[in-house]
C-alpha cells in the first residue's frame, strides 16, 4: 500500500514529522483562500511544487473543495457552476499525476463530534460523539433530495473522470446516522453505499474511501465490506473507535474495537494496494492543537504503528 499522510497547504509541524517518518506521498487539502483558483493550472502547479520541493508527492485531494462541494450536495443555485469547476479540475489533476479525490455526501454538517476532550489511555484526549448531546442543526434536507443531488452530480462528472483517469472515492457519513435533526444522511450503511457506487451510474472511476471506523460503527463486518467493495476501494482511512454510531469515541489506533492488524492483513490478502493514511489521532501530553484529532504527537505514534504493520506484511511502498 502507498503510505501517505494528510497535509494542509501551509507548512506546519505535520509536514516535518511526516518526512521524518519516511513518508513521501501526500493526501493534500487545497488552499481555501481567495487567491487560489481551482480552475487555474498555474495555481495548481505552484501548490504541487511546494510539496514536491519538500519531498512529498501529492496523490490524493481531500476534501473536494468545500467552496464547490457544499453547493453541489445541497443542490442550490450555484450547483451547476460548481460542477463546471470540478470538471476543469480533472485534466489538471491528470497532468500532475494526482489520481484520486476523496468526496463525501454530508450536506450542511460534516463530520460531527460533541466532545473534543474525551479521556483516553494515559490521560490523552480524543474526540467523541453522543447523539443525546448533539444540538439539532437549523438546516434541513431530506434523504430523497440528497439522493437526487448525488445522482445529478455523479452523472455529470463521471464521464469526464473516466476520460481523465480520475478516481472519485466516496467517504461514508461520519457519524453514520440516518438523520441529525432535520438533516438527513444517506451514506450510512453497506446497502446504501452499495447503491451509491454500483447502481446509479456504474463506473470504474467511482469507488469508496474505506474509512474503517465508520463502517464498523454501521455495524458492518470489515471483511464483508472488503469483499463487497474490493475493486472499489480507492483510498483507506486508518482509524479506530469504540462504541456505536449513536455514542462512540475515538481511540489510539491500537486501543479500539477494530483489530487493526487483522484488518490490514485482510486488505493485503485481497490485493488492495491503494493510498492509506492515519486519521483522527489522540491529543497527547503537553500538546496544544487547533483541531482535535489532527495533532502531531498522536500522529507520530499512529504513523509508526501503521508503518510497522505494513512492513511486517511486506506491503509498504
Amino acid at each position: 500500500m502507498l503510505l501517505t499522510d494528510y497535509f494542509k497547504y501551509n507548512h506546519d509541524p505535520v509536514w516535518d514529522i511526516a518526512r521524518q517518518c519516511g513518508i513521501r506521498h501526500g493526501v493534500i487539502r487545497l488552499p481555501e483562500t481567495n487567491d487560489f483558483d481551482v480552475c487555474d493550472r498555474s495555481h495548481w502547479a505552484a501548490v504541487y511544487k511546494k510539496f514536491t520541493d519538500f519531498g512529498i508527492t501529492p496523490v490524493v485531494i481531500e476534501p473536494m473543495p468545500n467552496e464547490l462541494h457544499d453547493h453541489i450536495k445541497t443542490g442550490d443555485d450555484l450547483r451547476d457552476s460548481s460542477i463546471e469547476k470540478v470538471l476543469k479540475m480533472f485534466p489538471i489533476m491528470r497532468d500532475l499525476g494526482i489520481g484520486t479525490i476523496c468526496f463525501n455526501w454530508m450536506a450542511h454538517i460534516g463530520w460531527l463530534r460533541t466532545r473534543t476532550d474525551f479521556p483516553e489511555r494515559g490521560g490523552a484526549t480524543v474526540t467523541a460523539f453522543d447523539l443525546s448531546e448533539a444540538a439539532p442543526p437549523k438546516a434541513a434536507i431530506t434523504a430523497q433530495e440528497l439522493w437526487n443531488n448525488y445522482a445529478y452530480f455523479i452523472k455529470a462528472v463521471l464521464p469526464a473522470a473516466e476520460k481523465c483517469g480520475i478516481k472519485l472515492a466516496l467517504h461514508p457519513d461520519d457519524p453514520p446516522l440516518p438523520k441529525i435533526g432535520n438533516v438527513a444522511r444517506i451514506m450510512v450503511s453497506k446497502e446504501k453505499i452499495k447503491r451509491a457506487v454500483f447502481d446509479i451510474y456504474p463506473s470504474e472511476s467511482l469507488g469508496i474511501t474505506l474509512c474503517q471506523a465508520n463502517f464498523y460503527l454501521m455495524g458492518e463486518d470489515l471483511r464483508d465490506i472488503t469483499d463487497l467493495f474490493a475493486d472499489k476501494i480507492f483510498f483507506i482511512h486508518f482509524r479506530n473507535v469504540t462504541g456505536t454510531a449513536e455514542c462512540f469515541h475515538e481511540t489510539f489506533h491500537d486501543n479500539g474495537d477494530i483489530r487493526m492488524a487483522d484488518a490490514l492483513q485482510y486488505y493485503i490478502k485481497k490485493g488492495i494496494d491503494v493510498p492509506i493514511r492515519v486519521d483522527h489521532v489522540p491529543t497527547m501530553y503537553g500538546e496544544q492543537t487547533a483541531l482535535a484529532g489532527y495533532g502531531t504527537s498522536g500522529r507520530l505514534y499512529a504513523i509508526g504503528y501503521l508503518k510497522g504493520i505494513l512492513e511486517a506484511n511486506g506491503a509498504v511502498r
